[in-house]
């Protein structure tokens, strides 16, 4: 259908945008660096992440053991991937805000001073002085979540990494509008998508390999077809095994998954007679059970249920595969061999900055480029400039020269670029195009350039108060009453005296 065909354009388009300015190859370079050091704390705030999480207090807490297996996996995070493949919304691919997502669990059997050697020893002398979190410790799975702000405040598009031990008492969880892990989103089911030791998993885990059920590999969903609407970019091929080791995860052997497909579209994945082999999962696509029962259903993670926006670009030709991000690249495309560090192809780079550009003045070609870190017009003495400026000033028309540099200052024909770069929180590429168009020590001019830079400056303050608790609702703020009607009366004349 044709509505069907401009639904996938736009998505792949909005892609196609995400791939090109959501994360930059400056910023996986130099995550990719850190991480390969050992730091990946420094691999964090390369990727835009702010660590909202101690591993000394982790170990008091839950013990020894858990810290290091904590430890090790943040170790193996790798923040530039994981920034690349979190949910995103239409129409500009922005970061989905106001959602938490858990990377890992790990069960608390014991609580605190359940580690070995001194932490345990410290555990068991301060047992009675942490009672309460023990308990808690014991009760609940500790997750690691990433968190996005809430609209509102998603300036930067910055990413929060913390963890989340199922009772609402630490600082993130008060200020975050959704402290719980969301269901749909479940990346400790799918780690390849952020831990670097298991990024091959990609290829399988993507459907990038064709695979028939002949080979008992795999288990095609059976049902009505017609329940999945076409051209959404639905897994289906996958669901059968992914619904498996969504009920493996937890804790069963058979059951009905949820698929959510939009805000009211929800299909039933059921256990199908047939088999493929063992071990293999078939399922049946059924129409979902009534709401009052949804909740009580495991749902199929939102990664498994749609084929990754990367396969679509690459089966599609929208895109070659050295533009992917280095790891997706030796996963869904393993024959060719990325450039070191994140880098584009360095045909494709941009001229460099400050080259001369030419214009039409006057019957003549002249140039303007960077003079001293200002743009300036080359063929044009300073007396001839002065005398052109004090014209404009009088309201007079200045020389095309002149106008072409006053065009680059307030709506130069880079400016969408720009505007991308800041909307995805790359206010550091951002400043390089505007540097290298006009000069790294030009005042910018009133126009459409300094205000996409001011409002950029304006959402990040609005980051910067959320995450200090002082905007947006928060325990012990008290809320503005509604507005009342112009025409309300406190005591109405018609009221019944006491």
């Amino acid at each position: 259908m044709l509505t069907d065909t401009a639904y996938g354009d736009s998505r792949l388009s909005m892609w196609l945008r995400v791939r090109e300015f959501a994360v930059p190859p400056s910023m996986i370079e130099t995550a990719t660096a850190r991480r390969h050091a050992g730091d990946w704390a420094g691999a964090g705030a390369a990727a835009g992440f702010d660590i909202d999480l101690n591993l000394r207090a982790v170990a008091r807490t839950y013990g020894q053991g858990l810290a290091a297996r904590l430890r090790a996996d943040l170790r193996h995070l790798a923040p530039d991937l994981l920034r690349w493949h979190m949910p995103r919304i239409a129409p500009r691919g922005l970061l989905r805000p106001g959602l938490t997502i858990t990377l890992a669990r790990y069960e608390t059997e014991g609580g605190a001073g359940s580690g070995s050697g001194s932490a345990g020893r410290a555990g068991r002398a301060g047992r009675a002085g942490r009672a309460g979190r023990a308990g808690r410790a014991g009760e609940h799975p500790l997750h690691l979540v990433a968190r996005t702000p809430p609209a509102w405040a998603d300036g930067g598009q910055r990413i929060s990494l913390t963890l989340w031990d199922g009772v609402r008492d630490g600082p993130g969880d008060r200020r975050h509008p959704h402290p719980r892990p969301d269901r749909r989103f479940r990346l400790d089911l799918h780690r390849h998508l952020w831990d670097a030791r298991r990024t091959d998993e990609l290829r399988e885990r993507s459907g990038a390999e064709q695979r028939s059920p002949a080979n008992g590999r795999s288990a095609e969903p059976h049902g009505d077809p017609d329940l999945v609407p076409p051209g959404r970019g639905c897994a289906v091929g996958r669901w059968a095994d992914e619904a498996g080791i969504l009920l493996r995860a937890e804790g069963r052997t058979t059951g009905t998954v949820i698929v959510r497909l939009g805000g009211r579209h929800r299909l039933a994945l059921r256990p199908a007679a047939e088999a493929n082999g063992p071990g293999q999962h078939a399922v049946r696509i059924e129409a979902a059970p009534p709401d009052g029962h949804g909740p009580a259903l495991p749902v199929l993670p939102d990664a498994a249920t749609w084929v990754p926006p990367d396969l679509e670009l690459l089966r599609t030709a929208a895109i070659e595969p050295d533009r992917l991000h280095p790891l997706v690249t030796s996963a869904l495309a393993p024959d060719l061999s990325p450039l070191p560090g994140g880098e584009r192809d360095p045909d494709r780079r941009p001229h460099p900055a400050g080259a001369p550009r030419i214009v039409e003045c006057r019957g003549a070609q002249h140039r303007i480029a960077l003079v001293d870190g200002v743009l300036a017009a080359l063929d044009h003495d300073a007396a001839e400039i002065r005398r052109e400026e004090l014209l404009v000033a009088l309201t007079g028309t200045p020389l095309p020269c002149l106008r072409a540099i006053d065009e680059a200052h307030r709506r130069p024909d880079c400016l969408t670029g720009v505007r991308e770069r800041l909307d995805h929180g790359d206010t550091a590429g951002a400043l390089a195009v505007v540097e290298g168009l006009v000069g790294p020590d030009a005042l910018l001019r009133t126009g459409a350039l300094r205000d996409a830079l001011e409002q950029a400056a304006q959402r990040r303050l609005a980051y910067g108060l959320y995450r200090a608790g002082l905007a947006g609702p928060a325990p012990g703020r008290l809320r503005p009453a509604p507005r009342r009607p112009d025409d309300h009366r406190t005591h109405p004349r018609h009221a019944t005296p006491r």
